[in-house]
């Protein structure tokens, strides 16, 4: 069984982006290569569970376990030595990719208080785009009561477009609700 979104995108959407950025090969057209999100932990080195709670929550939004980074360098200003578990990520393919992008859009989105749509001028220069949450109670599987210590995190959704113009094409074909 394949997701509603990627059916949507091979079936209609392709053609449409092809169409509007005037493409002539099929293999051209962008597309989503992948989603990742990372969550830098709190007083990672300090307390433990901390991490494992962090974890666990990015565990529960993504639907994959979550891979523990390391700190490169040794940073004094910060107390942080190189080799500390400071992070968290999670990478998102295939359908997992679609079905987390669908729950974006369909979902948290409407969540928001006040939304009128994410920022047009988030994208890196070569198709992607990257959003922060200040919280992670806005995705339906995360219980409020249970979370002791609000953390932050970012989404960067990564696309196989070759500058801002086609990555805003793609988001916007998929649903992306960006502000007018």
């Amino acid at each position: 069984m394949t997701n509603s979104l990627q059916d949507q995108y091979n079936k209609e959407i392709l053609k449409t982006i092809k169409q509007e950025l005037g493409i002539k090969n099929v293999h051209a057209v962008p597309r989503l290569s992948k989603i990742t999100i990372n969550m830098g932990v709190k007083d990672a080195t300090s307390d433990k569970k901390n991490m494992d709670k962090g974890a666990e929550v990015l565990a529960l939004i993504s639907g994959q376990k979550p891979k523990v980074v390391k700190a490169k360098k040794s940073i004094s200003s910060f107390k942080l030595r190189a080799g500390e578990e400071i992070a968290l990520m999670v990478t998102l393919r295939g359908k997992r990719m679609y079905d987390f992008f669908q729950k974006l859009i369909d979902i948290v989105f409407p969540r928001f208080r006040d939304f009128h749509g994410v920022n047009n001028n988030s994208f890196d220069g070569h198709g992607n785009y990257t959003l922060g949450f200040s919280e992670s109670t806005v995705f339906p599987e995360i219980d409020p009561s249970k979370i002791d210590k609000i953390q932050g995190f970012e989404v960067s959704i990564v696309t196989t477009a070759n500058n801002d113009k086609e990555g805003y094409a793609l988001l916007k074909a998929l649903g992306m609700p960006f502000r007018k």
